[in-house]
């Protein structure tokens, strides 16, 4: 006789499923990383995101099972991205405008063997506040060449100790503390996000390249305006000016 075993679901996790769901649907689901990040700050990120999404930690086969008996074909494209250093996002907001948000509340973090350089970590050339001792034998070891100057160690050249997507070794790790290089910012990492029926992955927010970008769209956005006369706030003295010294000249070729 075949014993059919029926799987049994805890009323906790019934309710937890059920919550999911009616997160799922939210204008933004997005899956973070908090891979590395402290708990205190992670709790202080919750607090300051609270009116405007909701985030949960919860269990890589709950959140699953949701994604997959969401009814949206959509939101299960985002089960690849799940895993035990991630968490879940829920929000009305944008997803960019979340992701700007998140960005906003990274904080430098001192470099830990097995993290990832984000960029190409140099040292500069100069003087260190390191006194002369094994200091040296661990600064050659790393590739740099130091030399005591004035009672002090100092580098001698630059050089680039740990290439972009390069892993921290325990002894960069100590280098980098020793000379006070942090690299690294610790924060929630947006991994993927469903909005508005599509999974965008791999975001990133420079918000330092918006700047620019908009300084410069704004510059020109300017110029044209002064050239075509359109006035406004920001254009009208520049125009008044420009007419001024128009007039002089003509009247000086007149005269």
């Amino acid at each position: 006789m075949n014993v059919v075993q029926e799987t049994h679901i805890s009323d906790v996790k019934k309710a937890k499923v059920k919550e999911l769901a009616e997160l799922l649907k939210k204008k933004t689901v997005m899956v973070i990383s908090v891979k590395g990040l402290p708990s205190a700050q992670f709790q202080d990120i919750k607090k300051k995101l609270r009116s405007k999404a909701k985030i949960q930690v919860v269990k890589k086969s709950l959140v699953n099972f949701a994604l997959d008996h969401s009814g949206v074909k959509e939101l299960k494209d985002l089960v690849p991205y799940v895993d035990d250093s991630t968490a879940m996002l829920f929000s009305d907001e944008d997803a960019y405008v979340i992701s700007g948000i998140l960005a906003d509340e990274k904080s430098p973090a001192k470099a830990k063997a097995g993290m990832i350089a984000p960029f190409d970590i140099e040292v500069k050339a100069g003087p260190t506040e390191l006194v002369p001792g094994p200091d040296i034998s661990a600064l050659s070891a790393v590739g740099l060449a130091p030399k005591v100057e004035n009672g002090k160690i100092a580098v001698m050249k630059d050089k680039v100790i740990l290439e972009e997507g390069k892993e921290v070794t325990e002894a960069i790790a100590s280098i980098m503390a020793k000379l006070d290089i942090i690299p690294f910012e610790v924060g929630v990492d947006p991994i993927a996000a469903y909005m508005d029926g599509v999974v965008y992955a791999d975001i990133k927010i420079d918000k330092d390249a918006m700047v620019e970008s908009l300084e410069y769209d704004f510059g020109r956005a300017f110029a044209f305006a002064v050239d075509l006369e359109i006035v406004n706030a920001d254009t009208l003295d520049l125009i008044l000016s420009k007419a001024a010294a128009e007039e002089g000249i003509v009247s000086r070729v007149i005269s």
